[in-house]
């Protein structure tokens, strides 16, 4: 089998190096391992699906009102500045 670099599977896949680093950290690749300080992703491995970003959250009263009722925080604002 053959193993490509960061930088060729950056290249391919048409995303930074730090990218494909961080897929290969968090077990996205199959088959990818570390020599030394060097990743080793196989030829045919295919690129991981990113989650689907959420829509837009509407920032109208009322939808802030029906969040804030849902996530049931006591105190209003003043509480969840002082847990931050």
């Amino acid at each position: 089998m053959k193993y490509c670099s960061v930088a060729q599977i950056a290249s391919k896949w048409n995303l930074s190096e730090r990218t494909v680093r961080d897929y290969c950290t968090k077990g996205k690749i199959v088959g990818a391992f570390l020599t030394g300080k060097t990743w080793n992703i196989p030829e045919t491995a295919q690129r991981p699906l990113r989650k689907k970003r959420n829509k837009k959250i509407t920032n109208n009263l009322l939808a802030i009102l029906r969040r804030e009722k849902e996530s049931k925080l006591s105190g209003g604002i003043y509480h969840r500045l002082h847990c931050l």
